[in-house]
């Protein structure tokens, strides 16, 4: 199954339902079920921003399972729709104004971690490459 690896706290937002969209700078025909896998490498400031939500978040491991749905390009409708829906998750799209692709998201659901290393774009998962 495709996973995709997502920076701290960016995939406990999703594994928590907060975020429903991840956003990278290229884009893909995907659509179907993917693994979110939560990397090593944390995001410091974000990490701050969301201490009020006291969440786990573990480093390393596949967290959740989801749907890929949807990639589009990042505009101004769907930045204004996204402010609107939730601010304090998506308060970064003020800023960043690279050419940027939206990764719909949705069926998520939290799962037991597994451990496994990570790796850019989309990758495979299959159980023989867990550390587990």
């Amino acid at each position: 199954m495709k996973a995709i690896t997502v920076k701290q706290p960016w995939a406990t937002l999703i594994a928590e339902g907060y975020k429903e969209y991840e956003f990278r700078t290229w884009k893909t025909s995907y659509r179907g079920d993917i693994f979110i896998h939560a990397g090593k490498g944390i995001d410091k400031e974000a990490m701050k921003y969301f201490e009020y939500l006291h969440l786990d978040y573990p480093l390393g491991c596949i967290i959740a399972k989801a749907q890929m749905i949807d990639c589009v390009p990042v505009g101004e409708e769907l930045t204004k729709e996204l402010l609107m829906k939730n601010e304090n998750v998506y308060h970064n799209l003020k800023k960043k104004k690279e050419k940027r692709y939206a990764f719909q998201l949705s069926h998520v659901e939290k799962i037991k971690p597994i451990p496994i290393k990570g790796n850019l774009s989309l990758w495979e998962y299959n159980q023989k490459n867990s550390s587990q």
